[in-house]
């Protein structure tokens, strides 16, 4: 599982404001769960990898 400050650096280490706005994308892969009152999403980090793979391969491990 891995939380948008996760993303953050699986993105190249983007904003937490670009990386809100890529996840809230469409295609981007949906959240497995929201907890914190809706403030806190996390999603699988395979989903999150296979994506980054796709979109953006230059960012790929």
């Amino acid at each position: 599982m891995v939380a948008l400050s996760d993303i953050a650096k699986m993105l190249g280490g983007v904003s937490r404001s670009r990386t809100t706005e890529i996840t809230n994308r469409k295609g981007f892969p949906d959240p497995v769960a929201t907890v914190a009152n809706g403030r806190l999403r996390v999603w699988q980090r395979a989903d999150v990898e296979r994506w980054i793979r796709e979109h953006r391969p230059h960012q790929a491990d």
